[in-house]
């Protein structure tokens, strides 16, 4: 199982280090991989994160919070990235074979939102932007079917990091130059690569 380091978790996720830090301690949601230091996250875990930062955008942690503990009240104790869940009303549903199933309060009137809409790029509570999960950069892919998910360059199996370090090592060579080492990557996807691992980087120093 790949395990995502915290600055990678929160670069793809929109989740904070101090969420991520609060949240395994309070047991909302302990990492797969390692739940000591350092914590590792699984792609599962990066799929429960982005939902309850998508479902942060609509309604209190509180809801998050209460909404989760009753998923195993209904024996529902599949991991949470398994499910597909609602928003309205003032509460959260999960879906289930029989429909909605309200974990909160009353049912309401609810809007089903897909993993293909928690995916998409959105702005957190913070008016922060996220990254699309599937395509942090135009020429990075996120598949969990090639190497378990971690960033790589578009048709290729390549990880973003792999390029950045070339291009930023203590040997760096230039955008043009990767091809000849990875014949694969593009200048553009080279750009892309050091890019995001910037981003990734900023993680380890913010948030």
């Amino acid at each position: 199982m790949t395990g995502f380091p915290v600055e990678l978790t929160i670069a793809l996720t929109g989740v904070t280090r101090s969420q991520l830090d609060n949240w395994r301690r309070t047991e909302l949601l302990i990492p797969e991989v390692n739940p000591t230091r350092p914590p590792l996250y699984s792609f599962r875990d990066l799929v429960a994160l982005r939902t309850v930062a998508w479902l942060r955008t609509s309604t209190s942690l509180q809801k998050v919070r209460r909404a989760f503990a009753q998923l195993e009240e209904f024996d529902l104790t599949d991991h949470p990235s398994a499910y597909k869940f609602a928003v309205g009303g003032g509460s959260i549903a999960v879906w289930t074979d029989a429909g909605f199933m309200d974990l909160v309060k009353t049912p309401g009137q609810y809007q089903l939102y897909t993993l293909a809409d928690m995916f998409r790029p959105f702005n957190n509570r913070n008016d922060e932007p996220i990254v699309d999960f599937q395509r942090p950069r135009p020429t990075l892919t996120v598949d969990p079917r090639k190497l378990g998910g971690w960033p790589t360059i578009d048709g290729t199996r390549v990880p973003f990091d792999t390029v950045a370090d070339a291009l930023s090592g203590d040997l760096p060579i230039s955008e043009e130059q990767v091809r000849a080492f990875y014949p694969g990557v593009s200048p553009s996807a080279a750009h892309d690569a050091l890019d995001f691992a910037e981003l990734v980087s900023s993680k380890r120093r913010t948030s």
